[in-house]
């Protein structure tokens, strides 16, 4: 590990996590995180280290143990007792330790000891983001069309073609006008500004069939200021080595023109179709950046959205859209519960969603001067409340998942 202080501040450093030491945390971790269908969703909510607090806290105190620096915590309260202003880190993690929640880790104080009566994480003392990786950043801006332009584009859980709402690529955010919070979402937007799709209703900008990869196009290159995106997002497997393969899962029937292969009558839309966009298929193609630039301000609330980060070459969906001209991306780290899952598996109440307050909080730090903060700040609300409540519907099973990827 090696670090550098710039913005006004000096200082550097180095340090190192035994072999075997970073093993051991990065498998608690694995072991925590749901994965392998609905068998490793229950066990995630039910009996895994993030669904009680006392083990939550004791998986971040083994984390910070092996992946975090303590003469870094030191000089991060060296510059926080000196200054009113907040840190902001900016990691450029390993594969290895891509899903790390780096804002959860427990730090140790000046001693070296983990602080037991405070329980001080390291969202309490810095802003947190992830550093896209070299691969993925292309050089200018946005074009003036996307950053000037007021326009919202929204698209909240599009039906998959082929694809009943309980199945495996079915509804995320339930039966559409059911969930007064995201229909208050969207009236804030509708009363905010243009927000494509054109709606009359909120109730109309969910379920949509139309929002396939030919409607995203045109709106973004008519100009976009911000992206919301929450659905279904499938990831690769790490043991091939092929984060292109990650896909968008829209409205695109089977018959779409696309890189990804056909699933039912669907065709997804893949991250390498952003990158690439028709070059591989016809002469007179066209570059993903051309076909789908994307606004300074993306948000993917989907199952290992931001995994990309997890290969060794990150050529995923958030890679792409900072690629194709975003600034910022707020993505997940790992597979993601959805309110009916709380529900299901962990006996919070129906009027209970929690993945719908994890999507306004986003929504609400995008619309923000400073997202980063923002969304730091509402995640740190999250903390408090499952410290002193151990309420399921609090656990950082979502709301640490989200990270902030920054071109």
């Amino acid at each position: 590990m090696t670090w550098t202080w710039a913005g006004g501040v000096q200082g550097f450093g180095t340090a190192h996590g035994p072999a075997e030491d970073v093993e051991r945390a990065v498998a608690a971790l694995t072991a925590a995180l749901p994965g392998g269908g609905a068998e490793g969703m229950a066990r995630a909510l039910g009996s895994g280290a993030m669904s009680a607090y006392e083990s939550e806290r004791g998986l971040a105190n083994t984390l910070a143990e092996a992946l975090w620096p303590p003469q870094l915590t030191e000089q991060l309260h060296q510059v926080r007792s000196r200054s009113s202003q907040r840190p902001l880190i900016r990691i450029q993690p390993s594969p290895r330790t891509a899903q790390v929640p780096w804002e959860l880790l427990a730090l140790a104080d000046t001693t070296g000891q983990a602080d037991a009566a405070e329980d001080v994480r390291l969202m309490d003392l810095a802003d947190v983001v992830t550093t896209a990786p070299a691969s993925s950043r292309r050089p200018g801006t946005t074009t003036d069309r996307t950053a000037t332009s007021d326009r919202v584009v929204l698209v909240l859980d599009p039906k998959v073609p082929g694809f009943r709402a309980d199945s495996p690529l079915g509804s995320v955010l339930g039966r559409p006008g059911s969930d007064p919070e995201l229909l208050t979402l969207i009236e804030r937007r509708l009363e905010a500004g243009t927000v494509a799709p054109e709606v009359t209703t909120p109730a109309e900008a969910l379920r949509r069939t139309d929002l396939d990869r030919e409607w995203l196009g045109t709106v973004l290159r008519e100009g976009a200021r911000r992206l919301l995106y929450v659905g279904h997002v499938s990831g690769a497997p790490v043991e091939n080595g092929q984060s292109e393969d990650v896909t968008l899962h829209l409205c695109c029937e089977a018959q779409t023109t696309g890189l990804a292969e056909p699933v039912r009558g669907h065709r997804p839309l893949a991250a390498k179709d952003l990158f690439l966009g028709t070059l591989p298929l016809r002469a007179d193609g066209e570059p993903g950046s051309s076909l789908w630039p994307a606004p300074p301000r993306v948000a993917l609330i989907g199952c290992e959205s931001g995994g990309d980060l997890r290969f060794a070459e990150s050529f995923g969906l958030a890679s792409a859209m900072i690629h194709n001209g975003a600034d910022l991306v707020t993505a997940t780290r790992w597979v993601l519960p959805t309110s009916f899952a709380f529900h299901r598996l962990a006996g919070v109440p129906q009027t209970v969603r929690p993945l719908t307050e994890a999507v306004t909080a986003v929504d609400t730090a995008h619309e923000s001067d400073n997202p980063v903060t923002e969304l730091t700040t509402w995640q740190q609300s999250q903390l408090t409340k499952w410290r002193t409540t151990g309420n399921p519907s609090h656990s950082p099973l979502l709301w640490a998942s989200l990270t902030c990827i920054v071109r």
